[in-house]
């Protein structure tokens, strides 16, 4: 099953992809969408969208998992990532693709085991979960891998429950 994961922002996206096999997932990559600030918001949407779309059309996911907005200090950057969340969820729903979501605190729980952990621990994990030694793995593509194994593990819970 493969299941790409999304952590939106308007600078920077983090898009991951594992396959979730056997119980296990395997890294099959991972991309770092950067717009350019100068350009207008909507022209820098539709780079997100085309780049979740690429990366649909390349691997064709089963399920796409979108990291939720949570509640910042700053009310503007908290719109504009719901406006990158959408433009991920729309090229994943014009796919077929089932959208999941999960808050911020749900994913790092799933992949640290703690819900206020800090970014370089969620890389850590997220690399020591997918066997990567050396490779440095930009944070907004940790986040969205760790989206992805977040609901690779629900999937494995859901799994244990039916037997």
């Amino acid at each position: 099953m493969i299941i790409m994961g999304v952590d939106p922002g308007t600078a920077a996206t983090g898009i991951g992809i594992v396959d979730y096999r056997d119980r296990k997932p395997f890294l099959i990559s991972y991309r770092l969408v950067r717009t350019n600030s100068k350009k207008p918001l909507p022209f820098r949407l539709r780079e997100i969208y085309q780049a979740v779309k690429e990366e649909i059309d390349k691997h064709k996911p089963d399920y796409v998992v979108v990291e939720e907005v949570f509640g910042g200090k700053n009310i503007q950057s908290t719109l504009k990532i719901g406006q990158a969340r959408g433009a991920a969820i729309i090229a994943a729903v014009n796919a077929n693709i089932e959208v999941r979501e999960y808050s911020p605190a749900e994913i790092k729980m799933s992949v640290v085991g703690r819900g206020a952990a800090a970014k370089e621990q969620v890389q850590y994990m997220v690399k020591n979960i997918l066997g990567l030694k050396e490779e440095a793995i930009p944070h907004d593509c940790a986040d969205a891998l760790a989206a992805a194994l977040c609901h690779a593990n629900r999937l494995n819970f859901q799994e244990k429950q039916i037997r």
